[in-house]
Formats: C-alpha cells, sequence, structure tokens
C-alpha cells in the first residue's frame, strides 16, 4: 500500500486522505498539530501499552504455574490468597462516588434499549441510530412476539386485531386512564392542555401534534419515554379502529454503540478509514445511504428530530436519533494502518481514540440535531485488564483532549467488564475512571471465554450450555451492578446488560428479556430496531431508577469468592454422545462466523447455528467456543483427530447453510481455504493465544484471504 509521511508516521495514503480533506477541515483542529499530536500518542504511549499487555502475560504465566503446582480441585483461600500475591486482586479502597459530569439524558436519566452495530456498514448504522422511534403494531405483526407468525403477504385483520389488543393493554398498563380501558376508547382530542379522555396520572400527558380538537398525534410519557399514538382514519388500520388510532410508536433504541471492534472485520488502512468516514458521517450528518424499498430509490439520512404541541402550548422538542457511542478497539490489536517510524505497526487502539475523537468533535460544534445535547463524546473501550489499564485509556484521552482542544472529560468511557481481571476489580477500576465513566456492563461470551482462558490449566470446564448456571457468572452479573450502583452510577451512567443473540425469537425475548431491567440495568443490548421497540415495553413495565435503589438497599454480599469458582467439570466423564454435541456445536459455531469474517469481510451477521436457528453473531462467540475446545484438548476430553474430524463435518453443515449466498466459498471438500485453516487455528492455537481472543488469527488469515483475493481479481 502507499504511505505518507507524517511527523515521524508512515500513513496509509487512503487514510491520510482521509484525515486531510474530510476530518480535519471544520474541526478547528490544525493538521500539524494533529499529525504531532497523533506522533506523539504513537511514540511515547505505544511503549506503555506494550508493558501493559507484558503484565498480562507475565500474571498468565503465574497463573499456569499455580494450577500445575496444585493440582486438583482448587484451594478457595490459598487461590485467593494467590491472586492477591502476585498483584492480579488488588485492594478496595475507600467508598466513593464517580464525578461525571456533563451526561446526556440516555445515560443520566432515561433507562432503554441499546443497540450495537458494525460501523463499517452505513445501512445498519442509519438504521440503528434511526431506530430512536419505531412501531410497536409493526414489530408485533411481523415477528414471533404474538406467540406465532404471520401466514401470507396479504393483511391479516384478525392478526391486526390481536396487534390492536396488545396494544391496548399495553397502554393500560403503562399510561392508564382515569376511569375504562383504553379497549373502549372511540376518540382522542386535547382541551385545555389535557388529555381527553382523561389519564389516571395527567403528568404524563407531554402534548400533541395536529388540531387540539382532532389531533394527528397524542404524546404520552411512562418512566422517561414517550409513547406516540398516530390518529389517522385514513389508513386501513386507522380505518378499521374505533378511536381511528393506525400505529403506537414507542421510544425504542435510545442509545447505539457504533463498533469499530468486535462485529467488524478492520484488518488494514482501507478498513479502518471506511469506519472512521462512517463514523464522521453520523457525527456531521452527512451520511447518507441509497436504498431501493417497494419500487422506488431514495436516499436514507439520520432522521430529524421530533417536535409537539406541549400542555402549555410551547413546542417542545425531543430527539430523532438514538444517542451514539463509538465503541474503539482495546489495548492488544497493532494496525498497518499506520506504521511508528522504526516501521512497526502501530496500536490500533491509540490510533481509535485520536480518529474517532476528532471526528466527534464535529458534533460538538453543529447547530441543532446534535448527537450529545450535553456537549460529551462518548467511547466504549472494550478488553481492559484491571484498573491500570482503565487508567491508562483515560490519560490517552487526556492527551487526545489536549492535541483536539477539547476541554477535559470532553471523552466519557465505557467500560466494558468483559474480562477477569476487571471483573474482581470493578471497583478500583471505575475508580480509575471516575471523572469519565459513563457505561459499565456485563458480556457472558467474552467473560466466559476469558474465564477457561485464564484458569486453562485448572482442570477441563463444563460445556458451554452449563457455564451459565455456575456460581461465578450470578455473582459476575449481581457484582456489576451492585458495586455501579455503590459507586454513584445512578443518575450519571449506564450499567447495562448483554446481547439477546436470537432476532427471530421476539417472543422468548419478550418472556425472558425483562430480567435486565428488574436486575438494576438501565439499558442492555438487543439485535434489531423491531427487538428494540419490543424491548422498550420492558422499561415501561419497570421503573429501573426505582429497581435500583430496592437494589441499593438490598447490601448484598459482595461474593469475590464466587466470583473465582472455576467453572470446572471435575470428575465427571462426559458420555461419548455428549463429546460428539459439544464438539459439532462448537465446531459449527465457529466454521459459521468464521468463513464470512474472513472470506467477505462480514464481521456481524445472523448466522444459522447448528439447529439452523439465526443468531447475532460477533467475535465473542467465537473466544467462548474456541476456548471451550482449546481445554477440552488440552486436558485430553478430546483429540485432535477427533476436532478435524468434527470440523470437516460441520463444514458441509455451514457451506449448505450458505448455499444461496452466491458470494460463499465452500469449505468443502478440500478443506484447504484460508477460512477453514483459520477455523482450525482458533482452537489448535487456542491456548497460545493472548488471553483466548481471536483477532490475532483472525486477522492474519483475513490479511492473507485479501491478497489471495486481490491477486485472483488481477489475474
Amino acid at each position: 500500500m502507499a504511505r505518507v509521511e507524517k511527523a515521524g508516521l508512515r500513513v496509509d495514503e487512503v487514510l491520510m486522505s482521509f484525515i486531510q480533506e474530510r476530518a480535519l477541515p471544520g474541526s478547528g483542529v490544525e493538521p500539524r498539530r494533529f499529525w504531532e499530536g497523533l506522533s506523539t500518542l504513537i511514540h511515547e504511549f505505544g511503549p506503555r501499552n506494550r508493558a501493559l499487555l507484558d503484565r498480562r502475560d507475565d500474571l498468565q504465566a503465574r497463573i499456569d504455574a499455580w494450577h500445575e503446582a496444585n493440582p486438583g480441585p482448587v484451594d478457595a483461600s490459598a487461590y485467593r490468597a494467590f491472586l492477591t500475591g502476585i498483584g492480579y486482586l488488588l485492594p478496595e479502597g475507600e467508598d466513593f462516588a464517580v464525578e461525571t459530569a456533563s451526561t446526556d439524558p440516555e445515560f443520566a436519566s432515561v433507562a432503554g434499549p441499546q443497540l450495537v452495530v458494525p460501523i463499517t456498514n452505513a445501512r445498519y448504522a442509519l438504521n440503528a441510530a434511526n431506530a430512536r422511534w419505531g412501531s410497536l403494531y409493526d414489530a408485533l405483526y411481523g415477528t414471533d412476539a404474538l406467540g406465532d407468525l404471520p401466514k401470507g403477504a396479504e393483511y391479516d385483520a384478525e392478526r391486526g386485531a390481536r396487534v390492536i389488543a396488545w396494544g391496548r393493554d399495553f397502554l393500560d398498563r403503562s399510561v392508564p386512564l382515569a376511569q375504562g380501558s383504553w379497549a373502549d376508547v372511540t376518540g382522542l382530542s386535547v382541551r385545555d392542555g389535557a388529555l381527553l379522555p382523561a389519564l389516571r396520572d395527567e403528568s404524563r400527558f407531554a402534548g400533541h401534534d395536529g388540531d387540539a380538537g382532532r389531533p394527528t398525534d397524542i404524546y404520552l410519557r411512562n418512566n422517561g419515554l414517550l409513547i406516540r399514538i398516530v390518529i389517522d382514519p385514513s389508513t386501513p388500520v386507522g380505518g378499521r379502529d374505533k378511536a381511528g388510532i393506525a400505529d403506537l410508536v414507542l421510544e425504542s433504541a435510545l442509545s447505539v454503540i457504533m463498533d469499530c471492534e468486535d462485529s467488524v472485520a478492520c484488518v488494514d488502512g482501507a478498513d479502518k478509514t471506511l469506519a472512521y468516514a462512517n463514523w464522521l458521517g453520523l457525527m456531521n450528518g452527512s451520511l447518507t445511504e441509497e436504498v431501493s424499498k417497494g419500487g422506488r430509490t431514495f436516499a436514507r439520512r439520520l432522521n430529524p428530530d421530533v417536535s409537539f404541541t406541549a400542555p402549555d402550548g410551547s413546542r417542545a422538542t425531543c430527539k430523532g436519533r438514538a444517542l451514539m457511542l463509538v465503541r474503539n478497539v482495546g489495548h492488544l490489536m497493532t494496525t498497518p494502518a499506520v506504521l511508528d517510524r522504526d516501521g512497526n505497526e502501530v496500536y490500533e487502539g491509540l490510533l481509535d481514540a485520536m480518529i474517532t475523537a476528532l471526528c466527534a468533535k464535529h458534533d460538538l460544534d453543529r447547530k441543532g440535531d446534535r448527537n450529545s445535547v450535553a456537549g460529551s463524546i462518548y467511547v466504549v473501550k472494550p478488553k481492559m485488564h484491571g484498573p491500570e489499564e482503565v487508567a491508562f485509556a483515560c490519560e490517552i484521552f487526556d492527551h487526545v483532549e489536549d492535541v483536539l482542544g477539547l476541554p477535559r472529560h470532553t471523552v466519557k468511557l465505557g467500560i466494558m467488564d468483559e474480562e477477569r481481571r476487571t471483573s474482581a476489580n470493578l471497583k478500583e477500576c471505575i475508580r480509575a475512571a471516575k471523572h469519565r465513566v459513563a457505561f459499565i456492563n456485563t458480556g457472558f461470551l467474552d467473560r466466559t471465554g476469558d474465564e477457561i482462558h485464564t484458569s486453562m490449566n485448572a482442570g477441563a470446564v463444563l460445556v458451554k450450555g452449563e457455564m451459565k448456571s455456575q456460581p461465578w457468572i450470578s455473582a459476575y452479573e449481581d457484582r456489576n451492578v451492585d458495586i455501579g450502583l455503590a459507586c454513584g452510577l445512578a443518575g450519571k451512567a449506564q450499567i447495562g446488560k448483554g446481547m439477546w443473540a436470537m432476532p427471530d425469537r421476539m417472543k422468548d425475548m419478550l418472556d425472558q428479556k425483562i430480567g435486565h431491567p428488574m436486575s438494576g440495568a438501565n439499558t442492555a443490548w438487543v439485535p434489531s430496531p423491531t427487538a428494540a421497540t419490543l424491548h422498550a415495553t420492558h422499561y415501561h413495565q419497570v421503573d429501573v431508577h426505582a429497581r435500583q435503589a430496592e437494589i441499593a438497599a438490598m447490601n448484598r454480599p459482595a461474593r469475590l469468592d464466587d466470583l473465582l469458582t472455576i467453572p470446572l467439570a471435575g470428575d465427571r466423564i462426559y458420555s461419548d454422545e455428549e463429546i460428539a454435541r459439544e464438539l459439532d456445536n462448537n465446531c459449527q459455531g465457529i466454521l459459521g462466523y468464521v468463513v464470512r469474517w474472513i472470506d467477505q469481510g462480514v464481521g456481524c451477521s445472523k448466522v444459522p447455528d447448528i439447529n439452523d436457528v439465526g443468531l447475532m453473531e460477533d467475535r465473542a462467540t467465537l473466544r467462548i467456543s474456541a476456548q471451550s475446545l482449546a481445554n477440552w484438548l488440552h486436558h485430553g476430553i478430546v483429540t485432535e483427530q477427533q476436532v478435524m474430524d468434527a470440523m470437516r463435518k460441520m463444514a458441509l453443515v455451514v457451506d449448505r447453510q450458505n448455499a444461496g449466498d452466491p458470494a460463499y466459498r465452500a469449505m468443502a471438500p478440500g478443506y484447504d481455504g484460508v477460512a477453514f485453516q483459520a477455523a482450525c487455528d482458533l482452537v489448535f492455537l487456542g491456548r497460545v493465544q493472548p488471553s483466548g481472543y481471536t483477532e490475532p488469527v483472525l486477522h492474519a488469515r483475513r490479511q492473507q484471504a485479501k491478497a489471495e483475493q486481490a491477486r485472483a481479481a488481477a489475474a
């Protein structure tokens, strides 16, 4: 790739042109200041980054050696003393409260769903940003939320009636009338700033649009969330409705993480430039995507804000888009997009910090329709190990703010609680970012992958399906909320929970995901805008702020010993059938995801599992599956030949599942493609991957695949 020299850095020409011609103009940052600031960040912070990674390796080596010297059941007190002695477990300091200032209402005062989407897909990114509002009627009608799926392409009036009944019941539970049921309402109007028929709590009437006597829209508020009742008798649905109600539209995805990490496949300068360009387009409002739908083509862009008449007659305005965060990569990976003065790849997280903040600075100077009304930039930082690494991230953003001319602590930090050392030291991690922290959350898949890798030498682990029932996982989930509340995150920051991975199982999601707001989480991840609308109904049922107060008053025990309980199989002997089933399940999951990542550069998509159930997958899925198999190989539960046989068997399954994709390259019968090799590497080399991460293998193999594809195209 062609490179350009900038302040001692050798920058990919495509990336350099983007920064010079698009990101810097309008930012208020002089080019020389930017490049010199980036060079300082790379050359002064890079060695410190390397030292933190060396510390990870040293701790892992000590833990491996301790388990080898102490085989058999783990003595909890001896284990905890050992972890304390090597500095893995740190002493907790005095109680404190975070001092994060200027967070937006989506963090500070209103609870609701959160989307995570690959920033490299402009259509997904725009859809997610515009998912702030979603049709409840469409979500109920078009999914299995009612218990079954729609039949046929024509409108089913009987199903429509069930949707309307569900919606009226939702209104009765969320914004009840002073008398009677919403099912009995025959008309809606506004008189003297009040809704007719009257609400039991008049303060829940937020306003209307259109003539007061014949409004087109009624806005209600419950638990901080808006409900828009659309009145339009001219539509097929509104025409059948005795009140003329055509739809219920909910505030849905309050926030969205635009992801530069686990859900993308960015392995070179061109890939990184695409990610940064889309983020800039979201921040300055210029991102568009041509869409063909219903026989017409149009440009999709960010929705404007929503306005209506408030009860006092003034015009009220609310967000038309989800609040956008950007997820940078962690401390581990390097990127060839930029080389340092010695010709080495630079740490990708350092590059992300500077460029994503530069792009987000455009939002801070916009007039109207801004992403952050509080004037903040939100960066989610994944895969940090312990307080020292969190403190390092804060220092990185100190430097970035100085270079870009931003007030201190403009950049707010999201801490992903997905590594064991962070979970065990969460209070001190939050303390290290007490001026910046705006988000903590849990993630079962990555957290389990790190659990397995950290304790690789302790013994064979349980099958994947039994992990969630173990003491450590409930302690992990509870401690995240308890510690977050004890550190004063309520009213200032999000406490989040992980993804519902099955976008086609909305009935199950409605039944189960209410557990997340009940747990005290004021946000939780969902796989689609439709899922966000359905999950939003949970936040009408649960007043999360009241629930957080209840949990804080419980004074639950910290349960660190439970957190440190390793999910080992112990003396359990698995049958041949159980082993075969676990092999097939893990191999199919690995192959189904990896083949798209390597061959097509798709980092997140709905991947069929072994039972043909579509799961929204990203790299975290690979980490747990690969580490599970690597552990079983290490402890002799399975052999390399058994794993290879399962890989080949499941390659046939994945080939069948992708037969309708013209861009798909079959793995069988040769089993010699780069994607198949990558899947095998993840397992057979899994034990020696840093922290069990998948990125080193995937990046190297994706770069190989891109090179082969380029040579084939040129031939």
